[in-house]
């Protein structure tokens, strides 16, 4: 694991995405398409503002995300679809290849979503995963204490306090109870099939979350550990986010 260090969360952004074009553009030239994972939330506004503006032929691009939350709609203002569609497919110069997205109110039931999603995405190797760390440290909606032994591609997860917390304070609910209690996530296992994951953790409230990362050794109470386990993972923090580090920012 690798940790990539910036002032700002813009600065992070555009250090994220650079590295990202160059991921994307590059499996590309080696093999005529390029397949993706993208994360939502907050932290991840800089990094995708600054993606849809890289010189990438993203109509060789297919996409996936991580999550979605039980019981919304998509034209719920939480719903992650509408997050993904306003600020990164509407933002992009040319259509993709393909966005699968976990949207459960296209399907008879949550099963069938699952099914037809996990058939999409073990169709082929997922090249890159953009993946959050939330302010509980969990990686798409995989909270403490995190399945790291299922081995399906997404699951129904129920969401803990500290997670509907973070919801509600980065303001997309406008009350606790508003906040769902079950998401439809990507597994912990299924982020780690990723061929390099890239993470994005700007902010403040991400502090504790990567000084946990960081100083703690692998274990389903801090879920982010999974990614020490994989081979080629690099971690972009901003100077907030990065706080409780000692001398992060020292070169």
């Amino acid at each position: 694991m690798e940790v990539i260090r910036s002032i700002t969360s813009e600065e992070l952004g555009a250090k994220a995405a650079a590295y990202t074009a160059k991921l994307i553009n590059a499996c590309i030239a080696e093999k005529g398409e390029c397949r993706i994972c993208l994360s939502t939330g907050a932290s991840q506004f800089t990094t995708l503002s600054a993606l849809v503006k890289e010189d990438i032929d993203w109509g060789k691009v297919t996409c996936f995300h991580l999550d979605e939350y039980v019981g919304l709609s998509e034209s719920h203002p939480a719903s992650f679809v509408k997050y993904l569609k306003e600020r990164f497919v509407a933002k992009l110069p040319k259509p993709l290849a393909a966005f699968h997205f976990v949207a459960p109110w296209n399907y008879e039931s949550i099963d069938a979503c699952i099914a037809d999603l996990t058939a999409l995405i073990r169709e082929k190797p997922i090249d890159i995963g953009l993946i959050g760390i939330g302010e509980n440290t969990h990686i798409a909606f995989n909270d403490p204490p995190a399945d790291f032994d299922d081995m399906g591609a997404y699951k129904v997860v129920n969401l803990d306090e500290k997670c509907r917390k973070q919801q509600l304070g980065e303001g997309w609910f406008p009350t606790f109870d508003d906040v769902p209690k079950q998401a439809i996530s990507m597994t912990v296992h299924q982020i780690l099939e990723c061929k390099k994951i890239v993470s994005a953790v700007p902010y403040a409230v991400k502090a504790d979350a990567i000084y946990k990362l960081l100083n703690t050794d692998y274990t389903n109470m801090v879920p982010a550990t999974a990614l020490k386990r994989h081979a080629d993972v690099k971690v972009f923090i901003d100077k907030d986010s990065g706080a409780l580090v000692e001398n992060v920012f020292t070169v």
